[in-house]
């Protein structure tokens, strides 16, 4: 965080989708150094192992009114927005998850009384579509999602931009890369690893062979970023003055394309199991194929005083915690192997 930086203990905190993967670590990310969070979920379930009862607020639904009701209840001095549709859902779907559900949060916070709410929305690398291949993609490029995912999200991001040179909206845009740790959706490429390695480690126990994992080719690179260092990102922008970063696009990632292939095989690795890793032929590339995606990061560093801190051997261990480790130990791994960024040429 900038030294600059108001403190986070104290302050009110509303994060939408409170209780979906990146919400959980943002939430915890907070409480940690003193603020209270409140979490908004569609679902109103206790949370014992978070001692926390989300806000019950269908965001898809719910009308600007009702959204600045709630903020004004809470005393909210910060907003997150987690909330959103990636997985399993359409464009239309998504539209309404990404884009519109911003729109009605902004004309909320726009109409708030007080001193303005600092609002943090997520946004997405996919916002970029394809990067110039072998160079950092920085936030003057100019978007070309070939995604619904993508389009959607840059329809978010243009409506916070837009309250914030029109109607004085306090918000920032933090373009994510992708989000890789602990609980990450099992839609996800990493989710999906991960639950396979679940699953092949109980058949290792049982004394049975692992199923291969069967891939589509992984020839993408991409930018990743860890959960706990997105969540850094996240504080430092709730925290930095207004004058650095509202109405502001902001990258967060780790400032390097990362080859899927040499990941996902780590991944494997480090989860100590003898599964093969089967790739699906190479087919002809798809519209909405992006090889390469890396991000500019040096703004992030000069307006919020962050940088990535995690290695990827971090991020994926904690993405395998649930994994069990196999009773015996796996040829060719030892207890003092390398991090995988150690072994990258």
């Amino acid at each position: 965080m900038r030294p600059d930086a108001r403190p986070v203990a104290g302050l009110s905190v509303v994060v939408l989708g409170g209780t979906g993967f990146l919400g959980r670590h943002i939430g915890e990310g907070f409480a940690a150094l003193g603020a209270r969070v409140h979490p908004v979920s569609r679902t109103d379930g206790y949370d014992p192992a978070r001692d926390r009862t989300p806000l019950r607020l269908d965001l898809l639904a719910a009308t600007p009114q009702e959204i600045a009701g709630l903020l004004d209840s809470t005393g909210a001095d910060v907003v997150v927005n987690a909330a959103g549709r990636a997985w399993r859902a359409d464009e239309e779907q998504m539209a309404a998850g990404n884009a519109e559900l911003v729109e009605r949060l902004v004309a909320a916070l726009a109409e708030l009384s007080g001193p303005p709410v600092r609002l943090v929305q997520l946004g997405s690398v996919h916002e970029y579509g394809a990067g110039a291949p072998d160079a950092a993609t920085g936030e003057e490029h100019e978007p070309a999602p070939v995604t619904a995912y993508g389009r959607t999200k840059l329809l978010g991001t243009r409506a916070v931009l837009r309250a914030a040179s029109e109607r004085g909206v306090d918000g920032v845009v933090l373009r994510l890369a992708n989000v890789i740790g602990a609980g990450v959706p099992q839609g996800s490429l990493f989710g999906r690893v991960a639950a396979h390695l679940g699953a092949a480690a109980r058949a290792d126990a049982r004394g049975e062979k692992a199923a291969e994992l069967r891939l589509p080719p992984l020839r993408a690179a991409r930018d990743v970023v860890d959960a706990g260092d997105a969540v850094a990102a996240v504080l430092a922008a709730a925290t930095a003055p207004g004058a650095a970063v509202t109405g502001r696009v902001i990258n967060v990632g780790r400032g390097e394309a990362v080859p899927m292939r040499a990941l996902i095989h780590r991944m494997v690795a480090l989860s100590g199991l003898e599964v093969p890793v089967v790739e699906a032929p190479e087919g002809p590339p798809s519209r909405t194929d992006v090889a390469w995606q890396q991000l500019d990061i040096a703004r992030a560093e000069r307006l919020l005083g962050w940088r990535p801190r995690r290695s990827l051997d971090d991020s994926l261990r904690d993405l395998l915690a649930p994994v069990p480790p196999p009773e015996r130990p796996p040829l060719g791994i030892t207890a003092n192997a390398p991090d995988m960024e150690e072994e990258s040429p």
